[in-house]
C-alpha cells in the first residue's frame, strides 16, 4: 500500500479518462462534501449527468462552488477527466487565486481497461474513440504536470497502484494550532545581540554561553516559548551572534522563528545571486566571511527552512514580520509570502524615497491576535487586535517582546544608536481608548467566544452610538453591559400567562438536569465596578477623576452623582475587605452583577407618570362609574352585571397599586438603598462564567453579612427537575414568592455556563424569568387576566427577545473576557456597544 501526501488545505484535481475509476475512487478517500464531480454539476443544469453540451455550465457552477470552498479553508476535490491542458489550467488558477495549494492525483489506468468499463455501462453513448483521444490527452500531460503549476503530482500507474493508494493529510507549515505557549514574541534584532540577550535574561530565560563563551541557547521558564518575528540580521554590530543565538533556541526546541525580508535578501546573496548589498548586508556578509563554511551553510538552511507565517493557539495568534491580513492566514503562495515579508505598497514613495505601505492593520477585523515588526514605531500599540513589536532597537529605541497571551509588554532599551534612521520612528497611530463605528459596522458584528460573530444593524448602531456618547459613563468605567432575559414560554392552562412548568421544560429540552431558582428583585439592574483604592482605580483602569469605581444601568448611564457614587463604593469596598475577598480571590478589583433597590431610586419618573397615575386616574374613573351605576339601580334598572364588572375591575385596580407599591420605599441618598449581586463576573485575571451559581451567591451571602444594612441576599432553591417532588416545592415556592405581588424568580441552569461535547450550547438560555401573575398586571394591565386579554396575550411572539437574549449574553461575556485578558479599551468597547445596539432592535418591551 502506498500512502501519499496531501495538504489539509488543498485543491486535489483528480485526472484520469472516463472509466479509470475517478468518482469511486474519490468516495473512497474524500467525504461526500469535499468531491465536486463534473457529472453531479451536469446533471443540476441539465438532468442529465452525461449531457456533453452542458459541460460549459456545469463547469461554471463546479468553479463557483469550488471558489466558495476554498475561500472558507475546505479541502475540495474535482472529479472530472482533466485531461486537456486548458481545464488544469483554469483549476491550477483558481487554487492560485485564493492561495491554496494544487496537488494533481492521476489514475493512469490502461486504456483498454477504461474502455471495457464504459461498454460495461448502458448510461456512457459515447465510443471508444473518445477513451482513446482522452488516453493519448493524458499520456502528453504526464511530463508537464509540474510545470503548469501542481505543487505535487501523484501518478498511480495501473490498477493495482489505484486500489493500494492510500492519503495521508498533513497541516500546511504555517499551521502550527496545537502549539498553544504560553509565547514571548519578540520583535526585530537586527543584530543586536547584546541586547537581545538582556531581554531574554529580563524574561526569565537562563542563557546558555556554550565552550567558548557565546550563547548557543536560551532555556525559558515555565515551559514558555520565544517566537522570534525575523530581521535577525544587518545594521547592528553582531548579526552573526544574533544568528547563532536564535539558531540554537529553534533547534533546541526553545523557540519558533519567521524570516524577515532581511533573511530573505540575505539568502540569496550567499547563493551567489545579485542583490545589492544595502541596509547593513555589506557588514553582515562581511561578518560572516570570518566563520566557517560549515556555519554560513546552516545559516542559508535555516533563514531559507523558515515559513513565512505562523498561526498558533488554534489560530487565536498570528505572527508574521510584516503582518498578514485576514484572507491569507494559513495559505501558501507566492503573494502570501511576499505580504508576511515586506507587507503591501500603494505604489507610492514617501518624502524619503521610500515605498508607502498600505495600513493593512487599519482595516483588519479579524479575532486573531497578529503580532507583526518591520516597520519600526516607538512604542507598541494595539489597532484592531494587531501589534507592530519592532520598537526601533538598532535605531537607539528598544527591543521589544509580548509575553502571549498575557498581552504584557517587557523591553530593553538600546545600548546606543547602531544605525542612523533614515525615517523617524513612526508615532502611534491609534487612540488604544476610542472605539471607531467601523469596528462594529465593517466586520458586520462583533467575533464572540460564546457564540461566534453577532451581528449589529447599521440602523440599530446609530441609536447605540448615540446614547454611549452622550449618556454614558466615562469609558474606563463602561466595561460591561448585562443582556436583557427571555421570559418562560407562555402558558397554555388555568389562567397563567407564565408558569415555572414551562421554564423548567425548556431546560429539560436543552438537557439540562439540575435548575437554580432564584428568588427576583424587583429593583433595576447595576453593574458594579470596585477598586480596593484609588491608586489601582487609576493604574488598571485610568480612572479619569477622583471615583475608585462606578455604579451604572444596564444602559451605561450612571445612578447616581459622584458624590453618591463614591460613597457607595466605598461601603462595596469596606464590605468586600470585612469578606475577605480580597485576598482569596487575588484582586484589587471586582467587577459585579447586581440589582439595586428600591425600584424607585432609578423609575420614580417611570413610577409617577405610568403607575401611580394610572392607579389614580383607575380608582377615580371606576368610583364614578359605581356612583352612576348605584344612582342607575335605584331607578329600577337593571344593572347587576355591569356593576359586578366594575367590582372586579376596581379589584384589578387595587392590585395593580399593590403590586408596584411593595417595590418603592423612601431613601434619603442612600439610605434605604441595598443592593443585591447575583454574580461575580470578572477579577483581576480570572472570570467566573464556569462557577455554578451557587458559588456566586455564597459570596453574595458574605457581602450581606458583612454589611446587612447596603446588601441584600437573593433565596433560592436547586431543583432536580428529574424529581417530580423537587419540581412541585419550587413550583410552590414561586408560588408563595408571587401570591402577593412579587415579581417571581428567574430559573437558570445551576452549572452556570453549560457545556457539551462541541463546547458552549449556545442554545440554553442563561436565565428564563418566570413572573408571578399578579406582578405582570404591571406589564400587561390590571385587567389582563380577563379571559379575552389572557386568550389574545397566549399567542406573544417570544422567538427574536429569545435570540436577543442569547445573543446579549455571548457580547457580556466577550466583553469580561476581553477586560480580564486585557486588551485595549476599544476592544472592549466594541462588545458592550454591540450589546447597547441590540437593545434597539424591535421587540415587545413588555417581553
Amino acid at each position: 500500500m502506498t500512502v501519499y501526501e496531501i495538504p489539509d488545505l488543498a485543491l486535489v484535481v483528480l485526472i484520469g479518462v472516463s472509466g479509470s475509476g475517478k468518482s469511486t475512487f474519490a468516495a473512497r478517500h474524500f467525504g461526500d462534501f469535499e468531491t465536486l464531480s463534473s457529472d453531479t454539476f451536469r446533471g443540476w443544469v441539465s438532468d442529465d449527468p452525461n449531457s456533453q453540451e452542458s459541460t460549459s455550465d456545469a463547469f461554471e457552477v463546479l468553479e463557483f462552488v469550488a471558489a466558495k470552498r476554498l475561500r472558507r479553508g475546505r479541502l475540495t476535490v474535482v472529479d472530472a477527466t482533466n485531461v486537456q491542458p486548458a481545464a488544469r489550467k483554469r483549476l491550477v488558477a483558481l487554487a492560485r487565486e485564493h492561495d491554496i495549494l494544487p496537488v494533481a492525483v492521476v489514475l493512469d489506468v490502461p486504456e483498454s481497461v477504461c474502455s471495457a468499463r464504459n461498454d460495461a455501462r448502458s448510461d456512457r453513448t459515447f465510443g471508444r474513440d473518445v477513451i482513446r483521444r482522452q488516453h493519448q490527452q493524458l499520456t502528453r500531460s504526464l511530463r508537464g504536470l509540474g510545470k503548469e503549476g501542481f505543487r505535487s503530482v501523484h501518478i498511480l500507474r495501473g490498477e493495482d497502484a489505484v486500489s493500494e493508494a492510500t492519503f495521508s493529510r498533513h497541516p500546511l507549515r504555517s499551521d502550527l494550532r496545537v502549539e498553544h505557549g504560553p509565547f514571548d514574541v519578540i520583535g526585530d534584532v537586527h543584530g543586536c545581540r547584546s541586547e537581545l540577550e538582556s531581554l531574554l535574561v529580563k524574561l526569565g530565560y537562563t542563557l546558555d554561553y556554550g565552550t567558548d563563551g557565546r550563547a548557543v541557547d536560551a532555556v525559558p521558564p515555565d515551559g514558555r516559548t520565544a517566537v522570534f518575528l525575523g530581521d535577525y540580521v544587518d545594521r547592528g554590530p553582531d548579526s552573526v551572534g544574533v544568528l547563532r543565538l536564535v539558531m540554537g533556541m529553534v533547534a533546541a526546541g526553545h523557540a519558533i522563528a519567521v524570516p524577515g525580508n532581511h533573511e530573505n535578501k540575505l539568502v540569496k546573496a550567499l547563493r551567489g545571486k545579485k542583490v545589492t548589498a544595502s541596509h547593513g548586508l555589506a557588514e553582515t556578509l562581511e561578518q560572516l566571511a570570518a566563520e566557517s563554511a560549515e556555519f554560513r551553510e546552516s545559516v542559508v538552511d535555516f533563514c531559507d527552512g523558515l515559513v513565512a507565517h505562523l498561526v498558533l493557539d488554534d489560530g487565536k495568534l498570528v505572527v508574521a514580520h510584516a503582518g498578514l491580513k485576514e484572507d491569507y492566514h494559513n495559505r501558501a503562495s507566492g503573494r502570501v509570502r511576499s505580504f508576511a515579508l515586506y507587507g503591501e505598497t500603494t505604489g507610492e514613495t514617501d518624502e524619503f524615497g521610500l515605498p508607502v505601505r498600505y495600513p493593512w492593520a487599519q482595516d483588519y477585523r479579524g479575532s486573531a491576535m497578529i503580532l507583526y515588526g518591520h516597520t519600526p514605531v516607538l512604542e507598541v500599540e494595539w489597532i484592531n487586535n494587531t501589534a507592530c513589536l519592532d520598537t526601533g532597537c538598532v535605531f537607539g529605541g528598544s527591543l521589544t517582546a509580548l509575553r502571549y497571551p498575557e498581552r504584557e509588554i517587557v523591553s530593553v532599551p538600546a545600548e546606543r544608536v547602531w544605525y542612523e534612521p533614515v525615517v523617524p520612528l513612526a508615532a502611534p497611530t491609534r487612540d488604544p481608548d476610542v472605539l471607531d463605528l467601523a469596528d462594529v459596522l465593517e466586520t458586520t458584528g462583533v467575533d464572540t467566544e460564546l457564540r461566534g460573530r453577532v451581528s449589529v444593524r447599521t440602523d440599530n448602531a446609530a441609536g447605540a452610538l448615540e446614547v454611549m456618547s452622550r449618556f454614558a459613563v466615562a469609558p474606563q468605567w463602561l466595561r460591561y453591559l448585562p443582556p436583557t432575559m427571555a421570559p418562560c414560554a407562555t402558558a397554555q392552562s388555568d389562567d397563567y400567562l407564565e408558569h415555572p412548568s414551562t421554564a423548567f421544560d425548556a431546560y429539560r429540552a436543552g438537557g439540562i438536569g439540575t435548575v437554580i431558582c432564584e428568588e427576583k428583585h424587583m429593583g433595576s439592574r447595576a453593574v458594579v465596578l470596585v477598586c480596593r483604592d484609588r491608586s489601582v482605580a487609576q493604574s488598571r483602569f485610568d480612572a479619569p477623576d477622583s471615583l475608585t469605581g462606578m455604579v451604572h444601568t444596564r444602559t451605561g448611564r450612571q445612578f447616581f452623582g459622584d458624590g453618591l457614587t463614591q460613597q457607595l463604593i466605598d461601603d462595596i469596598a469596606a464590605a468586600v475587605t470585612a469578606a475577605g475577598l480580597w485576598e482569596e480571590l487575588g484582586t484589587d478589583w471586582l467587577l459585579l452583577d447586581c440589582e439595586l433597590l428600591p425600584w424607585n431610586v432609578k423609575a420614580e419618573g417611570l413610577l409617577r407618570s405610568q403607575y401611580a397615575s394610572v392607579a389614580a386616574a383607575g380608582r377615580s374613573d371606576l368610583a364614578a362609574r359605581e356612583a352612576v351605576l348605584a344612582q342607575a339601580g335605584s331607578r329600577g334598572l337593571d344593572v347587576a352585571e355591569m356593576f359586578e364588572q366594575t367590582t372586579v375591575r376596581a379589584v384589578s385596580i387595587d392590585r395593580f397599586g399593590e403590586a408596584y407599591r411593595r417595590y418603592v420605599w423612601p431613601t434619603n441618598g442612600l439610605d434605604g438603598v441595598t443592593i443585591a449581586p447575583f454574580q461575580i463576573l470578572a477579577t483581576e485575571g480570572q472570570s467566573y462564567g464556569e462557577r455554578d451559581h451557587e458559588w456566586h451567591l455564597g459570596i453574595s451571602d458574605r457581602l450581606a453579612a458583612a454589611d446587612p444594612n447596603r446588601f441584600t441576599t437573593t433565596r433560592r432553591l436547586v431543583v432536580d427537575l428529574g424529581s417530580e417532588d423537587s419540581v412541585s416545592e419550587a413550583t410552590k415556592w414561586w408560588e408563595s414568592l408571587t401570591a402577593d405581588g412579587g415579581e417571581g424568580m428567574v430559573v437558570k441552569p445551576l452549572a452556570n455556563q453549560i457545556h457539551g461535547p462541541r463546547g458552549y450550547n449556545a442554545k440554553v438560555q442563561p436565565g428564563i424569568k418566570v413572573r408571578g401573575r399578579e406582578y405582570l398586571r404591571l406589564i400587561y394591565g390590571a385587567d389582563y387576566r380577563e379571559p379575552s386579554t389572557l386568550a389574545r396575550l397566549r399567542n406573544r411572539n417570544l422567538g427574536h427577545k429569545q435570540s436577543m437574549a442569547l445573543r446579549e449574553y455571548a457580547l457580556g461575556m466577550e466583553a469580561v473576557s476581553r477586560l480580564v485578558d486585557r486588551e485595549p479599551l476599544w476592544r472592549a468597547h466594541q462588545a458592550v456597544f454591540a450589546v447597547l445596539a441590540l437593545e434597539s432592535e424591535p421587540v415587545d418591551p413588555r417581553l
